[in-house]
């Protein structure tokens, strides 16, 4: 897969994880840098755990919001209320 389609797909996946983590997104462009870095996180956990969900641009875009979601999740266990 391209840089571009990388850097797409974890843009998607912020986005989408921010409106499914509601008050716990740190606004837009930060939830948008998250998606990217999940991206990675996700292909890890994934990778960790063996599962594999396909590949094309879906699978990447729901590995990449898996891993937005934890990151998102992790980030919130620190984030002063």
């Amino acid at each position: 897969m391209s840089f571009l389609w990388f850097i797409l797909i974890g843009i998607a996946a912020g986005f989408l994880a921010g409106q499914i983590m509601k008050g716990k997104g740190f606004g837009f462009v930060i939830n948008l840098l998250i998606g990217i870095s999940g991206a990675v996180l996700g292909g890890w956990i994934f990778g960790v755990l063996g599962l594999n969900i396909g590949g094309g641009k879906i699978g990447s875009l729901i590995t990449a919001l898996i891993g937005a979601i934890v990151l998102l999740w992790i980030i919130s266990l620190f984030k002063k209320k």
